[in-house]
């Protein structure tokens, strides 16, 4: 039996961040003499690469001004917030850890994260050997563009339909459909369940719990 690759966001998916992102946002516009985004509008764009979630927040500004957002937040959230991530959903590390031990899967990450945020967040909470791949914004196109998960299919030799994007936001479900992947929508993230059924999520799924009974009932090729 071949293992099945499961492919986790982490903004909102894996970690609630959206408090630590929204402080860095108000910082960055701080800085540059512009009124803070409210948190609804932070957290609409979570998901998304730094530069194209930026450019939505202020539609407005131009090259120089959105480059200069997108390194006052990155200082901002990394030397704020680097020594203290942001906390992981309840149930996510107990989870995260049973599915790793299984022979049958292989987890995987893809997140609009920086690698260096990842990695931070992952050797905080103890998480990094759990994962085979991670597709991160430093490499790749913005979500909903599918070259994370198919980069994270060709590193890890599992076809699209034996594999399955977790996420909490609609980039998140219309980047797995793009890649031909299915998807699962958890409904305790940043977008609101209706938008990841309309985005084409497979499932939605509340907790933790009732992620782990999705991913350990029969989908894709075996």
């Amino acid at each position: 039996m071949r293992p099945r690759l499961v492919v986790f966001d982490v903004d909102g998916t894996l970690s609630d961040s959206q408090h630590h992102i929204h402080a860095a946002m108000t910082q960055s516009f701080a800085a540059q003499g512009l009124p803070a985004p409210d948190l609804e509008a932070v957290r609409q764009i979570v998901g998304l690469s730094l530069p194209v979630a930026l450019a939505r927040l202020a539609p407005l500004a131009d090259a120089g001004l959105i480059d200069a957002l997108v390194q006052g937040y990155k200082q901002s959230y990394f030397v704020a917030r680097s020594a203290e991530p942001a906390p992981l959903f309840p149930g996510a590390a107990e989870v995260l850890a049973r599915l790793a031990a299984r022979d049958d899967i292989l987890l995987g990450i893809a997140t609009g994260k920086s690698r260096r945020g990842l990695d931070n967040l992952l050797a905080h909470f103890g998480l990094g050997a759990m994962f085979v791949t991670r597709q991160v914004a430093d490499d790749h196109p913005s979500k909903p563009n599918p070259a994370m998960l198919l980069a994270a299919l060709a590193e890890t030799g599992v076809a699209a339909g034996a594999a399955v994007m977790i996420g909490d936001t609609s980039y998140d479900i219309e980047m797995a459909a793009a890649a031909g992947v299915g998807s699962i929508g958890v409904t305790w993230g940043y977008h609101a369940p209706e938008a990841l059924s309309a985005a084409g999520a497979g499932q939605l799924v509340a907790d933790f719990a009732a992620l782990e009974a999705a991913l350990l009932a029969p989908w894709g090729p075996r």
